[in-house]
């Protein structure tokens, strides 16, 4: 179980379970909790009997972004720049390279760099009456926390513009309309759902989803030649693995593969 102050950290099988734990607070975050998250999700990167991850947070809140209560006097310019620099960033990049899929299990409101925790999971059920806001412009600010890079990707430049400088609530049903998400569930179904999804996800080869996963994300910003390059290179490795030698066994002898994740 749980070793930290404000995560949850719990491993089931071949799934890790993150779970955000500040319901008072709306799960929203502290330096000391993003320094929790990114220790949590490095250890089940390290982690090889951890195959897939689930991310979710306790209450009724995925997370309401920055706490901002802790801030106790003028936040300046420098705080915020290293504030985003030094606690967000390596967990945002730490989650959208590791090689293992993360699935968000977005339990109710992700706003503000929560909305970006959420966009950085691989993966993301929605319970039906969650929802995803990037309100930074009815305060006159900018996304942050990778929100621009994950929404020009995931919906494309012009609506990703419009939904941010209209700062519009997005439900969950519309995240699935714009492609935010990937599945949405009734809220007391959430959980159920996305532990039976992350174990799928577990059974099948583990390094080949994790090669996936980071091929499509370079995939997104190199040339094609680049992408082809990269792609050998993976199968390379994917090849070699028992795994691959598994599934084609299996396929011969027309039976499921029981995958090892090795």
């Amino acid at each position: 179980m749980s070793d930290y102050k404000t995560v949850l950290y719990s491993v089931d099988d071949a799934v890790a379970l993150i779970r955000m734990n500040r319901p008072e607070r709306r799960n929203a975050f502290t330096p000391e909790m993003l320094g929790e998250l990114d220790d949590a999700f490095c250890r089940a990167e390290e982690d090889a009997g951890v195959r897939a991850i689930v991310l979710t947070g306790e209450g009724p809140t995925f997370s309401a972004g920055q706490d901002l209560s802790i801030f106790t006097g003028p936040v300046d310019a420098s705080n915020v720049r290293d504030a985003i620099r030094t606690h967000y960033k390596p967990l945002i990049e730490r989650m959208v390279t590791m090689p293992k899929i993360v699935i968000g299990a977005i339990n109710g409101g992700a706003a503000g760099a929560g909305a970006s925790l959420a966009l950085a999971c691989d993966l993301r059920i929605m319970a039906d009456d969650a929802y995803i806001l990037q309100a930074f412009s009815n305060i006159g600010l900018v996304p942050d926390a990778g929100s621009t890079w994950f929404m020009a990707r995931m919906v494309g430049y012009s609506r990703a513009l419009q939904l941010c400088i209209e700062a519009e609530r997005l439900s969950a049903p519309r995240c699935l309309e714009v492609g935010l998400c990937n599945q949405v569930v009734t809220a007391s179904f959430l959980m159920h759902k996305a532990m039976e999804w992350a174990n799928e996800l577990a059974q099948r080869p583990t390094k080949a989803l994790g090669w996936t996963k980071q091929a499509l994300n370079a995939a997104m910003h190199c040339s094609l030649d680049a992408a082809i390059e990269y792609e050998a290179e993976l199968q390379a490795q994917a090849i070699a693995t028992r795994d691959h030698q598994e599934g084609v066994m299996a396929f011969l002898q027309k039976r499921q593969p029981i995958f090892t994740g090795e």
